[in-house]
């Protein structure tokens, strides 16, 4: 059985967080500056966690094998397969010629596109976000946004900075109710504390959308309904993590955010919208062709813009997205329905890793067990949606088993980039490199408030989910808090809090941006637009977070 030494270089907690730090900085260096492609900066990190495995903490070879292929079968099932059948989906929607309609739909709202990439990726991802998460928002509302006519590169940043405030209940609260699990803090109290902090992010988000797609002019022109939008989504957010349902959370404030931006449409409209489409036409460093064969750069072009959008071909148009929000609001929040869903999952430890893997207390750790939901992955509810799409749109079976293997056939190199960082992500958790850096971070005593958020952001930034982020630092909050004589329970939320700006950087999240808007291989393009927006945004939170230990105790609940 191996057991972590959380200071295997020389007893040196220091030493041996920069060692563990290594297969991290292999990530950072070969995506951010070498800029290789994703899939090699991922197996080359995963080399290099498997080497510090072996080499500084003791594991033996066969374990560490184990542990990258658990990580690795992960990364396929469930969090490929989700995207996989995502972007099905939408393949079917192009064949049938729907999707074209889609662009005249939203436009009917507003033939904004600053305004239409706060109500796409933000709005409608924060739904997504709450109902289906691991990835499907990403993937989703990136070829929403190439639709209207948002450039590839531009519409991955936004779709990718865009997940972030719903992230922290994202799954119907899966992070926080993971988090309450693990440390036995009631996940009410933690999402309460939750709801004292992702609110402003929420509330600037919008803003920096805005400023993505148009810069400050657009800023200026548009500010009114990006703060509108923000603030109703982050109040309600707050009133319903404090007092509502932190399951329901991220359902009531998208839905409330987009009542509040189509109300505000009614009232207002938003200037020189034709020249701001037209600036981000012009801007450069975008490619000027799309890598994929049926999608044009700029979106979709209309062939027949005079066509009379009827009330059957716009439900047509928005069907799936209906259909979508239908199937996972009865399989996550209908009681009877989800608890018969988990009821088909198939649990099972790993082959030849189980039992083998202590904690560092020395424990059998449940990390080694897997599940296969076959049913109830969201990815497996994104299939029959696409099943039944493909039946109303009279796409036939054989077409439809074409678009499939299509589809596979280009994700080939984005499930193999998943595929890698997941099985890093389990190489370095059950070695016991992750929990090095993180007990060193949460050595800085009472200081440790304000750098709390960084363990959720980097947890994040590793495995692409809050979920997991917590499931490795919420007992590590808990225990740094009482130690420090801070409150556990704002750490805890801090971590889930932190975690939700670390998943724009995270590989696993970057790949899915670049493949659904025709990307696939400038990951590393992608990763340094969006860095600094993370960096920026986890400063904030260690702030907030810092203060709120301190002089703004008064904030939390």
């Amino acid at each position: 059985m191996h057991i972590p030494d959380i200071a295997p270089i020389g007893g040196s907690l220091g030493w041996s967080s920069l060692v563990a730090a290594l297969p991290l900085v292999t990530v950072f260096v070969t995506l951010g500056v070498l800029k290789w492609k994703a899939h090699w900066a991922g197996l080359s990190a995963l080399a290099v966690a498997a080497v510090v495995a072996v080499v500084a903490y003791g594991m033996p070879v066969q374990l560490a094998a184990l542990s990258a292929t658990q990580g690795f079968a992960f990364g396929v099932f469930p969090i490929m397969w989700i995207v996989l059948n995502a972007i099905w989906l939408y393949e079917l929607t192009v064949h049938s010629g729907r999707f074209a309609d889609l662009r005249r739909v939203i436009d009917r709202v507003s033939d904004d596109l600053r305004v239409q990439a706060i109500i796409i990726a933000f709005c409608f991802g924060g739904l997504l976000e709450a109902l289906a998460g691991f990835g499907a928002p990403v993937a989703i509302t990136g070829v929403m946004l190439m639709a209207v006519g948002f450039r590839p590169m531009r519409a991955a940043v936004v779709v990718l900075i865009s997940n972030t405030a719903p992230v922290a209940f994202g799954a119907i609260a899966t992070p926080i109710i993971t988090a309450g699990t693990l440390t036995g803090i009631p996940y009410t109290e933690i999402a309460a504390v939750v709801g004292h902090q992702t609110p402003i992010l929420a509330a600037v988000v919008p803003l920096i959308l805005v400023l993505i797609v148009d810069g400050r002019r657009g800023v200026r022109q548009v500010w009114p309904f990006a703060l509108a939008v923000g603030l109703a989504f982050g109040a309600a957010q707050f009133v319903a993590a404090n007092w509502i349902s932190a399951e329901l959370t991220d359902v009531i404030a998208a839905l409330v955010g987009l009542a509040v931006g189509v109300a505000m449409l009614r009232v207002w409209q938003p200037s020189d919208t034709e020249g701001a489409r037209m600036r981000m036409m012009e801007a450069g460093g975008e490619p000027d062709v799309d890598t994929r064969d049926d999608l044009p750069a700029g979106g979709l072009a209309l062939d027949n813009r005079t066509d009379v959008l009827t009330t059957a071909r716009v439900f047509m148009a928005l069907m799936p997205y209906l259909l979508i929000i239908c199937v996972f609001s009865v399989a996550k929040l209908v009681p009877a329905v989800k608890a018969w869903l988990a009821s088909t999952d198939v649990k099972f430890g790993w082959p030849g890793l189980d039992g083998q893997i202590a904690t560092t207390a020395g424990k059998v750790s449940t990390s080694t067990q897997f599940t296969f939901a076959w049913l109830s992955s969201p990815g497996s509810l994104l299939l029959l949606c696409g099943v039944a799409v493909a039946v109303a749109y009279r796409v036939s079976a054989r077409d439809a088993l074409g678009l499939y293997g299509a589809t596979v056939a280009k994700l080939k190199f984005a499930i193999l980039t998943v595929a890698a960082v997941l099985a890093l992500a389990y190489v370095m958790n059950q070695s016991g490199q992750t929990i090095t850096i993180g007990t060193w971070i949460a050595g800085a005593g009472t200081a440790f408030a304000f750098l709390s958020p960084i363990l959720g952001w980097l947890g994040t930034a590793v495995t692409g989910s809050d979920t997991s982020a917590n499931a490795l630092f919420a007992t590590l909050q808990q225990t740094a808090a009482h130690h420090a004589g801070l409150d556990p329970t704002l750490l805890v939320a801090a971590n889930t809090s932190g975690g939700v700006v670390g998943k724009m950087i995270s590989p696993q999240n970057l790949t899915i941006a670049a493949t659904a808007v025709g990307l696939l291989g400038r990951e590393s393009d992608i990763f340094r637009k969006v860095i600094w927006w993370s960096v920026g945004l986890l400063a904030v939170m260690c702030l907030l977070v810092g203060l709120q230990s301190t002089v703004l105790a008064w904030m939390l609940p």
